[in-house]
């Protein structure tokens, strides 16, 4: 089930009502290109029912969030780069997250060092 917020673009994505470098979307969830990319390769894997943050899933959401991450090994995979990439799912404000629709960022292509930030 689909439930989508007004003005949240991830969720206009999720429905096909806003244009993005999608790189493939199922059922449940839709990776596409980052906009603004940070690394030579930077992937979005959302959900299509809406989550605010990981601070706000339940138990309900196990699944969903299981395939997110399924979706982010998929991204790299189609990517070409399943050797070495990173997965960053940023919750609240402070953390990085401006896009209040749950999302996992997949980074690669590059030497990802440790600590990130």
């Amino acid at each position: 089930m689909l439930r989508a917020v007004e003005g949240c673009p991830f969720c206009r994505i999720a429905g096909g009502d806003s244009r993005a470098k999608v790189l493939f979307a199922d059922d449940d969830v839709v990776a596409f290109h980052d906009i603004a990319p940070k690394a030579p390769v930077h992937l979005l894997v959302i959900p299509r029912r809406h989550i605010a943050s990981l601070a706000e899933a339940t138990s309900e959401d196990a699944s969903l969030l299981g395939k997110l991450l399924l979706a982010a090994a998929e991204a790299a995979r189609r990517s070409g780069t399943v050797d070495a990439f990173r997965v960053v799912a940023n919750t609240g404000a402070r953390s990085g997250q401006s896009v209040f629709h749950v999302h996992l960022h997949v980074l690669g292509g590059r030497h990802l060092a440790w600590p990130p930030g």
